[in-house]
């Protein structure tokens, strides 16, 4: 039994020998399409859509999102102003005496700190090259408590905050105060202390010089001063550096060029149980002292 063939037009269109065909639409398609124009006409009339120079139309309804998401806001932040209003004027010391005043805070802090401190230090406080490891118990600053809140709250070279804490490296390299091979046997002589592969001839001739240019931070034995920021060059912890590992370029440049990171002061940013809370949230993490 023979078929009947229907012939489709052709739009004209041909590439590489194969043809477009003018085939129709499903009417079905057609009409859930004209729907969806329909419905979206009435959307933008009924809800707040179309973007003005400082706001947006309101539509008919007077529904807004943004005002139903201030609200909660609001409401929570009422809710929890008590407990908020304590943890400001509370003992530093106290807080984690108080389970339901640490419960706050440390949630409180946890998700303070995934907003405004994850994108330096890594949202598991894990840090990176440049940016301090919160989760181990090498501070440039101080673990305790009321350290790691004086530094949040005042940042570190901020110079917006005159109480931010303050130390800077001095630039041996750049301001000339040491050549090139007195650089290079400091650099072996830090290798030497952190128990890294180093040349012990330049090591020791590096001794010399660190401790007539690096001590007074750094102490003869090269642990460190915390009062300073001055971190303990003898232990395996690197602010810079590939991987957290000791590279002897990085070394090398940083006592050529000095490094000067700065951490924000947030004392503008957040209010005092924010500050606390957000303390309380990285003593917890396991390296606070």
């Amino acid at each position: 039994m023979a078929r009947n063939v229907v012939e489709v037009k052709s739009t004209g269109h041909s590439w590489d020998g194969i043809e477009e065909y003018d085939h129709p639409l499903p009417r079905w398609w057609l009409w859930t399409f004209y729907a969806t124009i329909i419905w979206s006409v009435g959307y933008v009339l009924a809800y707040p859509a179309i973007p003005l120079i400082n706001s947006a139309t309101q539509g008919l309804l007077g529904h807004s999102v943004r005002s139903e998401v201030a609200g909660e806001i609001q409401r929570f932040e009422e809710a929890n102003a008590p407990i908020a209003t304590r943890l400001a004027s509370v003992e530093l010391e106290q807080i984690g005496q108080d389970p339901e005043l640490l419960n706050y805070a440390s949630n409180a802090g946890g998700a303070i700190f995934r907003t405004f401190c994850a994108q330096c230090h890594g949202s598991g406080a894990q840090g990176s090259s440049g940016y301090p490891n919160l989760l181990d118990n090498e501070w440039l600053w101080g673990g305790t408590m009321e350290e790691i809140h004086t530094t949040v709250l005042h940042g570190i070279r901020d110079p917006l905050d005159p109480d931010t804490r303050y130390s800077e490296m001095p630039r041996f390299g750049t301001d000339q105060m040491l050549d090139d091979q007195q650089i290079d046997q400091v650099v072996h002589h830090v290798l030497a202390i952190s128990g890294n592969p180093h040349d012990a001839a330049l090591a020791a001739e590096g001794e010399v010089i660190f401790v007539d240019n690096c001590s007074a931070c750094h102490m003869e034995d090269g642990t460190g001063d915390q009062f300073q920021g001055a971190p303990d060059l003898t232990d395996a912890v690197w602010l810079y550096g590939a991987d957290g590992q000791a590279d002897p370029a990085t070394i090398r440049r940083i006592v050529h060029d000095g490094p000067f990171g700065v951490m924000p002061s947030w004392t503008d940013r957040l209010t005092e149980s924010e500050i606390r809370a957000v303390a309380t949230y990285v003593h917890g993490l396991g390296g606070g002292e």
